[in-house]
């Protein structure tokens, strides 16, 4: 079981996202739904769950608008730590750039605790917005729509998360694996997660 000294456990551990209860989280994971939603941080939820972790994903429910929602700059600011899980398509998303921005100031003006995951991606490309980071982001520069400087602050806290010590995931060696994710997120990423985190099972 998890203990953390500063951490008021929430009385419902099944609390609706869309309903932030006032007590702290442990962890927030950010994480594109299209790549991983329904496969890593699925399996890396449940795993930080069964080691008594109380950790905050959003709903696709909450992604329903343009920027994004003011239930998730809550959740944000009432956790302790942040995963921020890079995936191929991570920065297609201008809500998962606003919610990282996001974090990125409650790293500087909370002492939020960040750590980042690069999964099935190049660490490098994260840092230096190359790759299929760079793509998106020149999607996002065609957009009339965007702020020059939003997408300033987008590439810069990218930057900042992705220099951040982390971990990088990459494919299984086979596809047959079915419980490969899991497996890796129960067994070995969380573990690693927690010794990053400070948080003690």
């Amino acid at each position: 079981m998890a203990s953390t000294s500063s951490k008021t456990p929430s009385s419902s551990s099944s609390s609706s996202p869309s309903s932030i209860p006032s007590s702290n989280y442990d962890v927030f994971l950010s994480f594109r739904g299209e790549d991983t939603r329904h496969s890593f941080t699925d399996h890396l939820y449940e795993a930080f769950r069964l080691r008594g972790i109380e950790a905050f994903r959003d709903s696709e429910k909450l992604q329903l608008g343009q920027e994004i929602a003011s239930e998730l700059i809550q959740a944000i600011e009432n956790s302790q730590y942040a995963i921020v899980v890079f995936s191929e398509k991570y920065a297609d998303s201008r809500w998962c750039l606003d919610e990282l921005a996001e974090i990125v100031e409650c790293k500087k003006n909370k002492g939020l605790e960040v750590v980042p995951v690069f999964y099935h991606v190049d660490p490098s490309d994260v840092r230096k917005q190359t790759g299929p980071f760079e793509k998106a982001f020149d999607e996002h520069q065609k957009n009339d729509r965007i702020d020059k400087e939003k997408i300033q602050k987008w590439k810069d806290a990218m930057r900042e998360v992705g220099n951040l010590s982390g971990e990088h995931l990459l494919p299984p060696a086979t596809s047959k694996v079915k419980s490969w994710s899991f497996l890796v997120a129960f067994f070995t990423l969380v573990p690693t997660c927690l010794k990053h985190l400070h948080l003690f099972v």
